[in-house]
């Protein structure tokens, strides 16, 4: 039998009788009526990818940001409330040049995380605020590729790869069955991208998806333009054109 809320829900620092902090979950519920951001790790780098298509045609498509470079090695996808990883992205920020600054080298993907995680944890502990409404896909090349997933209740765990958003399950189903460690990046892209059609259930548009990688080879954070892309989407949507015919 299920217990009652019983106005446990008020506060963020009321905890239910079962252990439960309800406004956490409902921040995790604001994850996942987000927008999908999917991320694959390779042993030649880590790529990144968000839906980012305009729902409406008076919009404006620059304005809509998924994936944020945050230092030349790192970069995040969000999902979730924008105004809410506006601020996390600035936080961010603000860490990776403090490492850069204090100790005149760039901070590690695995301290960048656990910063931001505290961070949000905060947010989960005190009257008066509430807890952030975002998860974080936190991806970068440091002595080896990384790909991080945050919650809102400031935890983190380390992928292979994994998505956040509202196609999580159809996305972490498909690399379940496909993920292979031997992928190459390249690979990972179409992967990627097909992943990403059976989350939104169609075929992706190269304006409709954010891009970011960062390679071994380099270390350093790329975008693609819609040029660069269109040779992959153009290969994974002959994927997604197959595996939508045989629904």
């Amino acid at each position: 039998m299920q217990m009652p809320q019983m106005g446990y829900d008020r506060a963020i620092t009321i905890f239910s009788p079962d252990g439960r902090l309800f406004q956490v979950e409902y921040a995790r519920e604001a994850v996942k009526r987000g927008a999908t951001a999917i991320g694959i790790k390779t042993k030649e780098g880590v790529i990144i990818l968000a839906d980012r298509r305009v729902a409406s045609k008076l919009l404006e498509a620059d304005t809509i940001e998924k994936v944020y470079k945050i230092d030349e090695h790192i970069c995040i996808a969000t999902s979730g409330l924008v105004a809410d990883a506006r601020v996390l992205i600035d936080r961010a920020r603000i860490e990776a040049q403090i490492s850069r600054l204090t100790y005149d080298e760039p901070i590690s993907i695995k301290d960048l995380t656990r910063k931001i995680c505290d961070f949000k944890q905060q947010y989960t502990q005190y009257g008066g605020v509430r807890p952030f409404g975002v998860s974080l896909l936190i991806a970068g090349v440091d002595e080896k590729p990384r790909l991080y997933e945050t919650d809102p209740s400031g935890a983190l765990l380390e992928y292979k790869a994994t998505a956040i958003g509202a196609g999580r399950n159809a996305v972490v189903e498909y690399f379940e069955k496909e993920y292979r460690d031997d992928l190459t990046l390249e690979e990972a892209i179409i992967m990627g991208i097909v992943a990403m059609g059976k989350a939104i259930e169609s075929e992706v548009t190269t304006d409709g998806i954010d891009t970011g990688i960062i390679s071994v080879a380099d270390k350093k954070f790329k975008q693609f333009s819609e040029e660069e892309l269109k040779p992959y989407v153009d290969k994974a949507n002959e994927v997604i054109r197959t595996m939508l015919e045989k629904q």
